[in-house]
This record gives structure tokens, C-alpha cells and sequence, in this order.
């Protein structure tokens, strides 16, 4: 599991999270990423590009008051079935 700070780049970063997640992510690997909130649309964004690349997107939270932190594992989402979501036939 690697972790990175994007921050610094406000609302540029989804780029550089996928040049990150292509480059330093092995298969398999987590990657945390954190990112500065800013008007809230580069959650939705974030949420996009990760079902766009065929990631799973581990866990999505808010940090503290200004930051975002993303849990995104490089690997194909996995279905579930209706018995691993307990939900009633």
C-alpha cells in the first residue's frame, strides 16, 4: 500500500492519480490517495475515473475540513451475490 498527497493540486489531480495508479500501483496493491476538496466535484470525478479504469474503490472519506482521502485498489471490481450482501431474497 502506497499512500500520496495531491493536494497541491487542488482540482488537477485526477491526472495524476491515474498516472500514479498505472505507474507505481502493482496489480493486486492498494493505493491511498488524498486530495483537497475544493467545491466537492472532484469526489463524484474521482468516483468516475476509478469505475472508468475498472478499479475498486476501497473506502471514500472525508480527512479533516478541507482534505479527501481515497482507498482504491488496482484490481476489477467484484460482484457480490445477494447472500454476501445479506440482503433478503
Amino acid at each position: 500500500m502506497k499512500r500520496f498527497d495531491l493536494t497541491k493540486l487542488k482540482n488537477d489531480f485526477i491526472p495524476r492519480m491515474v498516472e500514479l495508479m498505472n505507474t507505481e500501483i502493482q496489480e493486486g496493491e492498494n493505493a491511498i490517495f488524498m486530495f483537497e476538496i475544493g467545491d466537492f466535484s472532484g469526489i463524484q470525478a474521482s468516483a468516475d475515473c476509478i469505475k472508468e479504469n475498472n478499479w475498486t474503490l476501497m473506502n471514500s472519506i472525508k480527512f479533516n475540513e478541507v482534505d479527501w482521502t481515497l482507498v482504491v485498489k488496482k484490481e476489477q471490481p467484484k460482484l457480490m451475490t445477494t447472500e454476501e450482501t445479506n440482503e433478503p431474497k
